[in-house]
């Protein structure tokens, strides 16, 4: 017997803080995504594709929840990985 499985979400997060999440309309009619950091600026933009263009993206492609909120919260996230202390352990943002 298997226990039940939580959920798993990501929070898309930079420089200990939640990004803000924007979204734009095109002129086409098509929307793109932004998530922004709040501190330092950094971007990551997001592009609107059908469901089952993940197969276009080769084996082992996996679709990944993200949560985007236009005001995240203004707590810090607490570090899960590495630290000030220890940044040896900290991964780099791909």
């Amino acid at each position: 017997m298997t226990a039940e499985k939580t959920p798993t979400l990501w929070v898309p997060t930079c420089c200990g803080r939640v990004m803000r999440y924007n979204t734009f309309r095109q002129a086409d009619g098509g929307i793109l995504g932004s998530l922004v950091c709040t501190i330092c600026s950094k971007n990551i933009n997001l592009e609107q594709e059908p469901l089952t263009a993940v197969n276009t993206y080769g084996e082992g492609s996996s679709l990944l929840t993200v949560l985007g909120s236009p005001r995240p919260p203004k707590e810090d996230r607490r570090v899960t990985r590495g630290s000030a202390r220890n940044p040896s352990h900290d991964e780099p943002t791909l």
